[in-house]
């Protein structure tokens, strides 16, 4: 890496917003220079006041019905990541900024328990950080993830967690409360086990072996926990395929399942440049092999496609994918989500007003 690299954030340029009417030159801007590196690594959390925080899932790749976000943006910095786009509809950057500028949502507790408060409201899993994770650094000052969850046990709400933070750990006494109800599901995202590779995708998420302790810990303590291989990026970890499987499956996890990295919008350009910084040599073979996993695309958006991919390339981590279930997961399964408990907990709580 040159001297110009940005250590400690995944992104190393910020392209500009599409919906933005002025185009800035960012020719000979000198990222080394003292001053300029300080405000680039420097992070501003930003309070904001959302109307909602619940939105409908209509995508039948994902099998939860709504998702929830209490933060936008995401400091962990992980390069590839498909939600920086969504930045940009805030007025700032997919690039640097979607790291260093996070949008905290105060108000997610209140609006949670009016909507699931509501007489007509239907009990479906809610998945917490589908776009942002939930317990990136920001959620050990602010703590709406568990505000979000002790509401939701409150009224025996089921709840879906995604993350690749080990704070999540700070919240095993209710989420053990919450499992011996069947209300929650936990994924724990690892993209590699190598280090090195690690800190340059996600330069500010947990390590691998700290993921895999979560896992652990949460199997452990009664969690139904699956292991999400995500994204898989050819020629950068593809080769970790059932390693991680099978340390997961050691760690406890009851599911394992893998997704193809695809550079939707404005993740290509960002990829491409930390790709070029990062592993030069490597550059031309890991974007056309991507290439071949979405119809000679850097992206492919339709459903049933886009996660998994298509292709031969494609095609073999599917069959390895297969084989690991086989293999390491074949007498496991995550229990059924219950949706019963929430209307006897509502009324009674209801009749207290």
């Amino acid at each position: 890496m040159n001297e110009e690299y940005i250590q400690g954030r995944g992104a190393q340029i910020n392209p500009n917003n599409p919906f933005d009417t002025n185009n800035y030159d960012h020719t000979g801007l000198h990222w080394h220079d003292e001053d300029e590196m300080r405000q680039q690594k420097k992070t501003d959390y930003i309070s904001v006041y959302p109307k909602t925080i619940i939105n409908k899932v209509d995508s039948p790749d994902i099998p939860h019905g709504y998702s929830m976000n209490p933060y936008q943006g995401c400091e962990h910095g992980c390069v590839y990541c498909y939600a920086r786009n969504s930045h940009t509809y805030w007025g700032y950057s997919a690039g640097i900024e979607f790291e260093q500028k996070i949008l905290v949502k105060e108000s997610a507790p209140h609006l949670l328990k009016k909507k699931i408060t509501h007489k007509n409201w239907e009990p479906k899993p809610i998945m917490l950080s589908g776009n942002t994770d939930c317990y990136q650094p920001a959620e050990r000052k602010y703590k709406l993830t568990r505000r979000l969850l002790e509401i939701l046990w409150e009224y025996r709400h089921p709840v879906g967690i995604i993350t690749k933070s080990a704070l999540i750990l700070r919240d095993i006494d209710l989420l053990e409360r919450m499992a011996g109800e069947n209300l929650v599901h936990v994924a724990v995202s690892i993209t590699s086990m190598n280090e090195e590779v690690r800190q340059r995708l996600e330069p500010r998420a947990a390590s691998g072996q700290k993921r895999m302790k979560v896992v652990e810990r949460l199997s452990a303590a009664g969690v139904p926990v699956s292991v999400m291989f995500a994204p898989v990026i050819p020629s950068i970890n593809d080769m970790e395929f059932f390693d991680i499987a099978e340390r997961g499956a050691a760690a406890g996890a009851r599911r394992f399942n893998h997704i193809v990295v695809r550079l939707n919008g404005q993740i290509a350009e960002i990829f491409q440049d930390w790709l070029r910084k990062n592993y030069p040599d490597r550059h031309d073979r890991v974007i056309h092999q991507i290439e071949s996993c979405h119809g000679g695309r850097l992206n492919d958006s339709r459903f049933g496609k886009r996660m998994r991919g298509d292709g031969n390339i494609a095609e073999i981590l599917s069959q390895q994918g297969k084989i690991a279930r086989e293999r390491y997961y074949a007498d496991r399964m995550m229990p059924a989500y219950n949706t019963e408990l929430y209307y006897q907990y509502r009324d009674r709580q209801l009749k207290l007003f």
